[in-house]
């Protein structure tokens, strides 16, 4: 059993060197309507895949990059060998929609304590304000291709 978690870790260290991932709380209602929102605003060339922090995958990636595997408070974007949390994860993710969307990157301008302060803010409450679901969402079929697990 230890040497297939190790093979799937493997898989999961070589995988993130040519993708960007998108990390996010699977059972949060505003996570997944970000993803939802990421996928109909898309630019067309994106190369983004997703998963939620709650699955094997999204667990390996975070044990890969130290990151904590039991408190979901931030979106976490892989891109190659580095990773972006909180107010800087979502900005680069608006470098990725299409049109005017794609303008919130200047945001990064605001000094990035600022950002959090307001990230983690709205992360604190989100379960309160937008609710959460019993369990992770499942993609449509559609769609499957694009999540990893």
């Amino acid at each position: 059993m230890d040497s297939l978690v190790k093979s799937a870790s493997t898989d999961i260290c070589s995988l993130t060197i040519n993708q960007e991932i998108l990390l996010f709380d699977g059972v949060c209602n505003l996570c997944n309507g970000a993803v939802q929102f990421i996928l109909d605003h898309e630019k067309p060339n994106s190369q983004l895949t997703f998963t939620s922090l709650q699955s094997q995958t999204g667990q390996t990636l975070l044990q890969k990059f130290n990151l904590s595997t039991q408190q979901f408070d931030s979106l976490v974007l892989v891109v190659g060998e580095r990773f972006y949390t909180e107010s800087t994860a979502a900005l680069r993710l608006a470098q990725k929609l299409k049109g005017i969307w794609s303008w919130l990157y200047w945001l990064i301008i605001i000094p990035k304590p600022i950002r959090d302060w307001g990230y983690r803010l709205i992360a604190r409450n989100r379960y309160k304000w937008f609710g959460q679901k019993e369990s992770c969402m499942i993609p449509t079929p559609e769609l499957k291709a694009r999540f990893l697990d």
